[in-house]
């Protein structure tokens, strides 16, 4: 493992969130990390909207954005429960969990998922969502990964958690219903940029993320201009 990308990823988790910060880069990071340091296939985040409602927020790949939407929509998977009881849920092969979660196991081996681990984003007893890990591998999940992912989990909480103080909550669930608008809009963007240059909508993500970071710019803003047509994103790199 990388240590100097190790110890840059908690001080960029630590020191991200600031007064105008882009909840949706940040979460993309975390995800991104996981994938890059863990030896994971793909990470998603999910999040707790104002009523308690886990939404989907950050996936790293297509694949893993269809079945943690599969996930939600049916309402089992290891995901939730990480969320509901506020422990690590760790899968080292979804075949053998048919019994318990029928619906979500089958259509993880039909995504090329073979294990999945989920962490609560937490702190104290306040459980803000979930951190999910993928692989297309089955087997354990080394014991000094779990530790390091849990930790990047428990630093991106304290993150989003840490200007708030007793208005704490409501703050935090109207910056996630605002980040719920913005993911609405990024992927009417990734779908209107992939039919437009005929890409799939993960290399249309990664597009207009390069883009948004390139030019300092918002990822819902970016996909608001472009969108209503007043963005032409010229020098866009697929």
């Amino acid at each position: 493992m990388d240590q100097r990308l190790l110890s840059r990823t908690f001080v960029e988790l630590a020191d991200n969130l600031v007064a105008d910060f882009d909840l949706m880069d940040f979460l993309c990071l975390l995800t991104d990390r996981c994938v890059g340091m863990l030896g994971v296939s793909a990470a998603g985040v999910l999040l707790a909207d104002r009523d308690g409602e886990l939404r989907l927020m950050a996936a790293s790949s297509e694949q893993v954005r269809v079945l943690e939407l599969f996930q939600l929509q049916n309402d089992e998977g290891p995901c939730l429960e990480s969320f509901r009881t506020g422990a690590p849920v760790s899968v080292p092969d979804v075949t053998t969990e048919i019994h318990r979660w029928p619906r979500f196991a089958a259509q993880a081996h039909r995504s090329g998922f073979a294990a999945v681990q989920a962490l609560p984003m937490r702190l104290r007893d306040e459980v803000v969502g979930a951190l999910n890990l993928f692989r297309s591998d089955a087997g354990p999940f080394d014991p000094a990964g779990t530790l390091i992912a849990q930790a990047l989990a428990d630093v991106a909480t304290i993150s989003l958690l840490q200007q708030r103080t007793t208005h704490r909550s409501t703050l935090l669930n109207e910056q996630l219903q605002t980040a719920l608008s913005s993911r609405i809009l990024i992927e009417q963007a990734k779908g209107k940029l992939a039919e437009r240059l005929d890409i799939d909508m993960e290399q249309a993500f990664s597009a207009l993320r390069a883009y948004a970071r390139a030019h300092n710019r918002r990822l819902s803003d970016l996909a608001r201009t472009f969108i209503d047509g007043t963005e032409p994103l010229n020098g866009l790199i697929v």
